[in-house]
This record gives structure tokens, C-alpha cells and sequence, in this order.
């Protein structure tokens, strides 16, 4: 049988590799951090559209032609100006014509309570028959309430005809205007909308919230946006209300929560897509301690000498108080040595706890072990290609 010696050598040379790979040493070292000063946030993130917090639908109760219009789109109004006129000739001749019926009533009953009266004389005397008086009792009351007829068309007139003059519920500004000079409205069931005025003063953001992430929210969370008209300014609010009425659409489920943002130099208009981060947690400058900290597990490395030491009969197991979640262990370096210490911490947002007590801002902690294999830079070993260029200042063979 015919073995050649290159196939001899190529497993030889594997096996060599393979040595020479398990004779690097491994270098285990620990990793440290400081327990800090600073901010601790947790956040979540939802679109929504803006809207006034006060928008008024303003139309007429009474039908007619318009005959003025005194204001126009993006007007500033005051609560109680006068914005449009509706033509004042049939309300005017409406009024009219129930102030004569009232004049020509008031003469009826006016008559038909003498006749009541007198009638009424005679027959406690005995001097006319109970029909006769019936009659003119009967004549009586049909007069009265002609009258009292009269005198409400008369005030329905006449508030029909302030109807024609519409002034403004409300201070804000015009954003819609529906109707022209000459146009007839018409009263109805619904009534007719000329104007929508809006309060550009207060405005809120519909925000539509994901289910994984509505029960975090609550009311009085500070709230930053921003909108696509004015990408570079931040816009600040706070939750006003969380609705508990769910939308689906395409199986994605979402909550309403209202967010309040002033406006007073009015660039959040109506309409406008905000994008929103909703802050549940937002502290500043407190005492804050990796989250790892809490997490890390001291080993014993025999064979490595530049570990900080563990004392004898310390408890290296993993630390959890069910009773009390809040109290955790922490690992604290000092004068080379490993010691645990039990501190009280508040809210976390997945990287750091805030620390309310046990350690100070300064104070080492153990985080990780880190396991590091030193690289041979000498020439094309470990696997290094001899054509790769070598480092600067390198000695060239």
C-alpha cells in the first residue's frame, strides 16, 4: 500500500494547531463600576393628532339670507363679537305682525273680561240664567288664552329676530367658514354650521397608546412631542386622561390617552401629526447603581491571582428577598477585596436602579467577570495571512 508523506503530515500539522491553540492562556479579570450621580428615565412612545381642547360648531337657529359676514378664515374673535347678519326683513315683519296680534287680543280679553265680570254680578243675584253666564265665562277664557298665545309669539319673534345677528361663543379663531353673503340657511332638526371656532390657546394630542404599553401610563406624566411642521422644537405637555375604549385595526389594538399643550404663540394648529414620548419615570440627580450589580454572582478562581479576594465564609449564592423586592446585594471592591452589601433601591429603568440606600455615588461595584485570550503578533501565526500588510514600524523581513 502506498501511503505518501504529505498525507502523513497534514493531521500532524492539525494536531500541532490544535496544541498550540489550547496552550494560550486565558486572562480572567473583573469589571468594576462607579455607583453614580444622575438621571433615571423610562419612556414610552406613541403618535397621535392634535386638536383643540374648545372647538364651537356655530350656526343659526332661524332661516333666512345671509346679509353680512364680518369675519374670515384664521380670525382672531372675541367671545360676544358680532361674525354675520342673516337679512332682517321677514323677522322684522314677523315681529311686527305678532305685536299687532297682541294689541288685537289684548282688546278681546280685555272686553271679554268686562263681560265676565258683570255676568258674574247679575248671576250671584239671581239676575241671569247659569247659560247666559257660562257663555260669557267660556268667552272669557278663550280671550285669555288668545292673549297668552299672542304674547309668546310676540317673545318668540322677537328672539328669532336677535337669531339674525351671530355673535362668537367663544374667544379663539375661525378655522372653518362655511357659508357666503347671499346664501340661504335653513333651520331644521340639526342646525345649520357657519363658522368653527377654535380655542388655539389650549390644545391636547389624541394619542393612541399600544396595549403592552397603557397600563404604564397614568395621569400627570410629563410628556414631550413633536410635529413634522417644526421638526427641530420639542413641544411639552401632560397626560390628562387615559380612555379605556380600545380601537382594533388590523389586529393592533390601541388606547386614547389625552395629552394638554399650551399654545400660546399658536404653532400647534389642528390636524397636526405628533409624534410623543410619554415619560413614566423621569428623576433627576439622584443615586443610581448598575442594574448588572444586582445581578453579578462572585466565583473563585484559584489559578488566577489578580481577582480581588473573597473573605472565608462569605455566602456566594444568588441573592433574592420575595418578602421584600426592593432590597438587593451588590458587591462593592475595596482594598482588593470582595464584600456584599444589601441596599434599598427604587425605580429602575432596565439599566440602572436608583439606590435609596446602602452604597454612596464613588463607591466600586462588581458587574462581570471578563475572559480575555492574548494575540501572538508575530508574523503570520494564528491564522494571520502573509501577504496582510504589517503594522507600521515593523521590522521587515
Amino acid at each position: 500500500m502506498n501511503i505518501s508523506l504529505k498525507s502523513i503530515l497534514l493531521p500532524a500539522t492539525v494536531v500541532l494547531l490544535a496544541l498550540s491553540s489550547c496552550g494560550k492562556k486565558q486572562s480572567i479579570r473583573l469589571v468594576t463600576e462607579d455607583v453614580t450621580k444622575g438621571s433615571i428615565s423610562e419612556t414610552v412612545t406613541a403618535t397621535g393628532t392634535l386638536e383643540s381642547v374648545t372647538s364651537v360648531d356655530v350656526g343659526t337657529q332661524v332661516t333666512g339670507i345671509i346679509d353680512n359676514i364680518l369675519v374670515d378664515f384664521n380670525s382672531e374673535v372675541k367671545k360676544g363679537q358680532l361674525i354675520a347678519e342673516i337679512d332682517k326683513v321677514l323677522l322684522q315683519s314677523e315681529l311686527t305682525s305678532a305685536e299687532a296680534n297682541v294689541k288685537s287680543a289684548k282688546a278681546s280679553y280685555d272686553y271679554a273680561r268686562t263681560n265676565y265680570e258683570r255676568d258674574k254680578a247679575l248671576h250671584e243675584k239671581k239676575l241671569i240664567s247659569d247659560y247666559e253666564f257660562d257663555t260669557t265665562r267660556r268667552d272669557y277664557e278663550v280671550a285669555k288664552t288668545s292673549y297668552d298665545k299672542s304674547v309668546a309669539d310676540r317673545v318668540r319673534a322677537a328672539k328669532n329676530l336677535t337669531y339674525a345677528e351671530i355673535y362668537s361663543p367663544i374667544d379663539g379663531i375661525v378655522i372653518s367658514r362655511d357659508v357666503e353673503v347671499g346664501q340661504t340657511v335653513v333651520s331644521n332638526m340639526t342646525v345649520a354650521n357657519l363658522f368653527t371656532i377654535a380655542d388655539l390657546d389650549n390644545m391636547r394630542v389624541v394619542a393612541n397608546v399600544d396595549e403592552a404599553d397603557i397600563g404604564r401610563v397614568k395621569e400627570g406624566q410629563q410628556v414631550t412631542f413633536t410635529v413634522d411642521a417644526y421638526p427641530d422644537q420639542v413641544f411639552h405637555g401632560t397626560v390628562t386622561q387615559k380612555r379605556i375604549s380600545p380601537t382594533t385595526e388590523s389586529n393592533v389594538v390601541t388606547y386614547e390617552v389625552l395629552v394638554s399643550a399650551d399654545n400660546e404663540d399658536h404653532k400647534l394648529i389642528p390636524g397636526l401629526t405628533a409624534n410623543l414620548t410619554i415619560y413614566m419615570l423621569n428623576e433627576s440627580d439622584v443615586t443610581l447603581v448598575p442594574a448588572k450589580a444586582t445581578r453579578f454572582i462572585p466565583h473563585d478562581y484559584p489559578d488566577v491571582k489578580n481577582l480581588p479576594t473573597i473573605p472565608e465564609g462569605t455566602d456566594t449564592q444568588a441573592f433574592n428577598d420575595p418578602s421584600d423586592p426592593d432590597r438587593k446585594r451588590v458587591w462593592v471592591v475595596k482594598d482588593n477585596t470582595l464584600t456584599p452589601v444589601f441596599i434599598t433601591v427604587g425605580a429602575s429603568d432596565g439599566i440602572n436602579y436608583r439606590v435609596i440606600s446602602g452604597v454612596e455615588p464613588g463607591t466600586k461595584v462588581a458587574v462581570e467577570y471578563s475572559v480575555e485570550t492574548p494575540q501572538e503578533d508575530n508574523g503570520p501565526q494564528g491564522g494571520q495571512s502573509p501577504f496582510q500588510p504589517k503594522h507600521p514600524g515593523s521590522k521587515k523581513k
